[in-house]
């Protein structure tokens, strides 16, 4: 409200009750302190108060709650009469774009991936980390204040960062804030890897990750794109020095990472699945006319597209993010993904149905299938190969 934005929702504080009460009165209890209720007709938050209630009044009560918030500019209430609440002048910093941390912020070091997410929300709007916030939460990681977070709970905030319109901030905030190589260890040690200027001018592996993300972003609006396009040169990390700026076999091994990787946060299946397959395939998409036909089915087997075309458009977005997050490619046309399209096209026509002979097993009937795939796949290469 004080930035002039629409309200989409409000939370309650309420005071001079207990849970019970809520409880009893068809308020539905959210989490496992029972702090937290929803509204049986509006849904909204109502919370108890942060720390004891032994005060001598409700206003004591608000303020001691508030300082038990994250940042300043969150720590502001307005009561019934509209009069604004705000003991720690986040007023003050709302006026000076600035993010700083409350008295509570190392209460809960998940507030870390927050802040960096509301950094990147607010970027556009000229809002900035508090250097002594900057400190006290390098401070934090520093004493291994994340090691103890539950995956899911790093997994919500990742995956409401993604759903921001510029995710790729939050992920460099965590970095300057020194929590990104907790947090994302595989993404952090990408900056300061280098690679062939030749095809990447940027030549740093991070940042070239970071402007994939961010060309993603343009292209897609689902978060497991977006995470994808971001983790497809994880196994760069992996390359021994000595064969820098060269990734041979990063591919495999980015497959293997962005796997663990999504294990370890707890993602959803097809999360892991499309960056998986990201990491794996992205090379062979870049060079896709140059694959034979009977490799260019496999492929498609790989990626399971065949049953499932959308994974191949899934793909294609992250890796034509993955061509454009270079200076000076951000509007290359990635004919290879027109390509793609017409190989799929040309592989799903064939009709197994008119293929099949009753004496024959399963395993002959499929040979003979993908016979007739590699067939149809070779047409459209020669043809596309003849135009360029």
């Amino acid at each position: 409200m004080l930035l002039g934005q629409p309200v989409t929702e409000r939370d309650w504080l309420v005071t001079g009750t207990t849970g019970d009460t809520l409880a009893e009165l068809g308020f539905k209890p959210v989490g496992k302190d029972f702090r937290v209720f929803l509204h049986p007709v509006s849904k909204e938050e109502y919370a108890l108060p942060r720390g004891t209630t032994n005060l001598g009044n409700t206003r004591d009560i608000v303020k001691q709650d508030l300082l038990l918030r994250d940042l300043t500019v969150n720590a502001i209430a307005i009561a019934a009469d509209g009069e604004i609440i705000d003991p720690l002048s986040g007023l003050r910093d709302i006026e000076a774009r600035v993010l700083r941390h409350t008295p509570g912020f190392s209460q809960d070091p998940v507030r870390i991936l927050r802040l960096a997410r509301l950094a990147a929300r607010l970027a556009d709007m000229g809002f900035r980390i508090a250097p002594e916030t900057i400190a006290l939460v390098q401070e934090m990681t520093a004493s291994q204040a994340l090691a103890g977070i539950r995956p899911e709970r790093v997994w919500s905030e990742i995956v409401k960062a993604l759903a921001e319109s510029r995710p790729w901030l939050f992920f460099d905030s965590l970095r300057t804030l020194g929590a990104l190589k907790e947090i994302l260890p595989e993404l952090d040690c990408l900056f300061g890897v280098p690679q062939p200027e030749a095809h990447h001018p940027e030549i740093d592996t991070g940042i070239h990750s970071l402007l994939a993300l961010e060309r993603a972003c343009e292209l897609s609006e689902e978060p497991q794109v977006r995470l994808a396009a971001l983790l497809h040169d994880v196994g760069k990390g992996t390359t021994p020095r000595e064969e820098w700026p060269r990734h041979i076999g990063h591919e495999l091994r980015g497959a293997r990472l962005a796997a663990a990787l999504c294990r370890r946060l707890r993602t959803p299946n097809h999360y892991l699945e499309l960056a998986v397959a990201t990491a794996r395939l992205h090379t062979d998409c870049h060079r896709a006319w140059q694959l034979k036909p009977a490799t260019l089915l496999k492929k498609l087997k790989q990626l399971d597209a065949l049953r499932r075309p959308e994974r191949m458009e899934q793909l294609l977005l992250a890796c034509t993010a993955d061509l454009r997050g270079r200076p000076g490619y951000e509007q290359l046309r990635y004919t290879q993904a027109d390509f793609f399209r017409l190989v799929l096209q040309a592989a799903r026509q064939i009709d197994g149905s008119d293929i099949a002979r009753p004496e024959e097993d399963g395993r002959e009937t499929g040979a003979r299938i993908d016979r007739a795939r590699i067939q149809r796949i070779d047409v459209i290469r020669r043809e596309w190969i003849a135009r360029m």
